[in-house]
């Protein structure tokens, strides 16, 4: 049976976002709230983790986990950032976007576009996504929760709870969300190419 922590959505408290931490430290999956709907998270060395989240999702072993992380510097650990990417990023997080980049050695090999070896990375908004980053010290593997059928991000925590009682160690309560995806950008190439238009404003990078 998973836990169920009731967070602040404004104010997280400390209290339980070290509790969440510990969660993740000891293998956990959890689901947590993001600027575009519920996301399921683990922590960036755990296999098993993984593979439990592609069961949850239906995902098969091509699946682009993205890394959410709490800024830019951490960005720059696990991809190429050039000059005018760093530019881009910088103006336009934290916010409703994922940027494909050329993943480092950081990034296991597993996590990254096979062909391309890009990697998907964000910073988020949400506050409670953001303090959880900061406790933890290091990225999350992540992908938006949409379970099989569905297509549109988990948005009600406690329709969550009903669902992944016994598949997940943790849900986050951080309020019901909006649904709309994030504008995905490539930035691998001299130029920025919009993948995907979803919340965020595309004009920055056309």
């Amino acid at each position: 049976m998973s836990q169920l922590f009731y967070i602040h959505p404004d104010n997280p408290q400390p209290r339980l976002i070290s509790q969440c931490v510990e969660v993740l430290r000891k293998g956990g999956v959890i689901v947590y709230p993001t600027d575009s709907g519920y996301a399921l998270g683990c922590m960036l060395g755990e296999k098993n983790a993984m593979e439990r989240i592609c069961r949850i999702r239906n995902l098969d072993s091509n699946h682009n986990f993205t890394l959410v992380c709490r800024d830019l510097s951490e960005i720059s650990t696990y991809a190429f950032v050039d000059n005018t990417a760093f530019r881009l990023i910088k103006n336009n997080t934290p916010g409703h976007y994922t940027f494909i980049l050329k993943a480092t050695k950081e990034v296991p090999r597993r996590l990254m576009s096979e062909k391309r070896k890009t990697i998907g990375l964000r910073v988020p908004s949400n506050p409670i996504a953001l303090d959880l980053l900061a406790a933890l010290g290091e990225p999350l593997m992540s992908t938006t929760l949409m379970l099989p059928g569905n297509d549109f991000a988990e948005s009600d925590p406690e329709e969550i709870q009903d669902a992944l009682d016994k598949v997940v160690d943790l849900v986050i309560h951080g309020g019901f969300l909006g649904q709309q995806p994030t504008t995905v950008i490539d930035l691998t190439e001299d130029s920025p190419e919009v993948v995907r238009v979803g919340a965020g404003d595309p004009k920055p990078f056309m």
